[in-house]
Formats: structure tokens, C-alpha cells, sequence
């Protein structure tokens, strides 16, 4: 299964480098905008929506807001407004998993679909389409390699030193071994990109840690609702790694804080 995962994960890694720095920026918004509108898809199971008519539907509604997100964060304010709210909407997102992850209903999983996916959507894009020192597509790049590095961490560490478990009744295998594992890489990551970005790096490694750390809470909340779903996986699309919604969830948590440091200054002014 490992080298099935390996596999996987090289494949998906030359797409993604394409996508980035090969296709032209209207061409990887798109690609964007596929991506999530298939998670779309997967996550109307969480729903209890089976049937193929009622995922196309949820998938459609998804994609409508997608591109109403991308006009509306034309405006710097608005692009402000909505990350800090889907900045907000994790910290609820921590608290519920924390406390009360079983307080489950599929209305309320679907309406959460929009509130992960949209903006995640609106960052992703907005960062590869920014000029600037740090953003483009080696923004992005250097947000993927951070949550790829809190994930690839947390496996590693969790697997040789694992022992405590860090939500069990959402979770069971993540520890918190893993947890710091995960972290000491997002920290290495962070600090070699303050490096080649020429950015101070103890605000870096901070500020990456943080990113990683919204990274766990939102594979925890797929994981919440894929649960309460009773799936393992959002869908066997990708062998070895489940669904997209497996591959996107960390990225959707944390590109909104990403994204809301990056930009800092012309977003917070």
C-alpha cells in the first residue's frame, strides 16, 4: 500500500508542478476549480446524497459559487472579509471536532461544504494570480509544501513513535507524536522557503507552524464528517490516498490563512 501511495503521490505531484507553472493563469484557476468541484461531489456523500443527479446538483452549486467567490474577491476588502471568515469558521470547526464531533446532521454537513471548499477555492486562486515577492505560483508551492510536510511528518512520526492519540473519536490513528513530527517538518519547510523568499525566518517558521497546525484541523474535520458518513474514504478515485476531498482537505483549511498572511499588509491595511 505504501508504494502504491508513493506512486500515487508522484504522479499527482508532476500534475500539480504543470498546472502551477506550465498552464496559463486562466487554465490553472480552471484546474482549480475542477479539482474542488469534484471534491464537491465527494462531499455530498457526507450529505447522505448517493444518488448521481443529487451530487451533480450539490456540484453545480459549488461550482456557481466558486466563480461568484472569484468576482466578489476582486475587491481587496472583500477578499479580506472572506478569508477572515473562513479563518473564524476553522477555529469553530476545532472547537466542534474538540467537543462535540458526534452532533452530526446531513443538512448541516452539506452547508459546511460550502464554507470549506469555497474559500479555499477563492485563495488558492487569488495567491497564483498575485505578483509580488511572495506570491504566483511559488506561493502556492510553498503552501503545498507545508501542509505536504505537516502530513508527511505526522505519518512517519506517527508510525515509529506513536502512542498517544490525538482525537480518538474522530481520528484514532493520529497521535501526538505525529502531531509534533508533523510540525518539526513544517517548521524545516518554512525556514528553507523564508530562505529563498528572503523573508525573516522565526516570523516564517511561526507563521508556517500555524498554517500546519489549521492543516491537521482540517484533515480532522473531513475525517469528523467522513465518520459520521460512516466512510473510510470520501471516494476511491486515487489509489492509495481515497478521494480528493483526501488530498484537498488539509489545503482547504489552511490556504485562507495562508493566503491572508501572504498578502498581509495590502489585505489588513
Amino acid at each position: 500500500m505504501l508504494k502504491v501511495r508513493i506512486v500515487t503521490a508522484l504522479i499527482l505531484g508532476g500534475l500539480l508542478l504543470v498546472v502551477l507553472f506550465v498552464l496559463p493563469p486562466a487554465a490553472t484557476r480552471a484546474a482549480f476549480g475542477l479539482a474542488f468541484v469534484g471534491g464537491a461531489w465527494e462531499w455530498a456523500g457526507f450529505g447522505g446524497w448517493r444518488a448521481p443527479a443529487a451530487r451533480a446538483g450539490y456540484s453545480l452549486a459549488v461550482g456557481v459559487l466558486l466563480a461568484l467567490g472569484w468576482r466578489y474577491s476582486a475587491s481587496p476588502a472583500h477578499l479580506r472579509t472572506l478569508l477572515t471568515a473562513a479563518c473564524a469558521w476553522w477555529i469553530l470547526a476545532f472547537l466542534w471536532l474538540s467537543l462535540a464531533p458526534d452532533r452530526q446532521k446531513p443538512i448541516l454537513a452539506l452547508l459546511c461544504g460550502f464554507a470549506v471548499l469555497v474559500p479555499a477555492f477563492v485563495a488558492l486562486a487569488r495567491l497564483a494570480a498575485a505578483q509580488g515577492v511572495v506570491s504566483g505560483p511559488a506561493a502556492v508551492l510553498w503552501l503545498l509544501l507545508l501542509v505536504f510536510g505537516a502530513d508527511i511528518g505526522a505519518f512517519f512520526a506517527g508510525r515509529q513513535f506513536g502512542r498517544l492519540k490525538l482525537a480518538p473519536r474522530v481520528s484514532p490513528s493520529k497521535t501526538w507524536e505525529g502531531l509534533v513530527g508533523g510540525m518539526l517538518a513544517v517548521a524545516g519547510v518554512a525556514g528553507a522557503a523564508a530562505v529563498a523568499f528572503r523573508q525573516p525566518v522565526v516570523a516564517a517558521v511561526g507563521f508556517g507552524c500555524a498554517v500546519g497546525l489549521y492543516s491537521v484541523v482540517g484533515d480532522l474535520t473531513e475525517s469528523m464528517f467522513k465518520r459520521a458518513a460512516g466512510l473510510k474514504d470520501s471516494s476511491a478515485l486515487l489509489p492509495g490516498h481515497g478521494g480528493i476531498l483526501d488530498r484537498i482537505d488539509s489545503v482547504s483549511a489552511a490556504a485562507p490563512l495562508f493566503a491572508l498572511g501572504v498578502f498581509g499588509a495590502r489585505l489588513l491595511a
